[in-house]
């Protein structure tokens, strides 16, 4: 069952801003990981108009060597989950882990910190929501430690954010 979307399709919110899946990895991809799988947490690109492509979006990009995407989703976060499904981790993943562009810290945290979930399953929205408030207050150093990963691989590519080499790029762990 590894690799598979749940739902297959995403879960989209009816207000069209948010989407997000659940799958698992294979034991040889994460070995000795506590994770039974996480989510992935996306806002959708056209939901957010100019706002990914105003000045500060171009900036943040650019200092990655990225320019502007016509991807439908930019990725915000993951919520890993143990095999009991208890939340045991946040954490950031470069642009090419899912095939899209992220935010400034700024535009991210403001998407996260607003966030309200209807995609349908309502038990899963209200997990993502809980953890994403109960963990307010660590969001702005998860998403620094981000950036920070990121320009420490800055000089090892043209486009760090398209580097195979980095994917994971800021972890919390959680202990609820």
């Amino acid at each position: 069952m590894q690799w598979k979307h749940y739902p297959a399709d995403d879960a989209f919110d009816s207000g069209g801003i948010y989407q997000w899946f659940y799958h698992s990895h294979s034991l040889e991809d994460r070995p000795g990981a506590a994770e039974h799988g996480h989510f992935h947490l996306f806002a959708r690109t056209e939901a957010l108009g100019a706002e990914t492509t105003c000045a500060r979006e171009r900036t943040f990009l650019a200092r990655f060597g990225a320019h502007p995407s016509a991807a439908s989703t930019r990725h915000l976060v993951s919520i890993g989950l143990t095999p009991k499904g208890l939340p045991c981790s946040l954490f950031t993943v470069n642009s090419w882990v899912t095939g899209d562009q992220m935010l400034s810290a700024h535009a991210t945290l403001r998407l996260l910190r607003g966030i309200q979930l209807d995609t349908g399953q309502p038990i899963i929205d209200r997990v993502i929501v809980a953890v994403l408030r109960l963990n307010d207050h660590a969001l702005p150093a998860l998403m620094q430690e981000r950036d920070e990963t990121l320009l420490r691989h800055q000089g090892e590519a043209a486009d760090v954010l398209a580097d195979l080499s980095v994917e994971e790029l800021s972890l919390l762990p959680l202990e609820l």
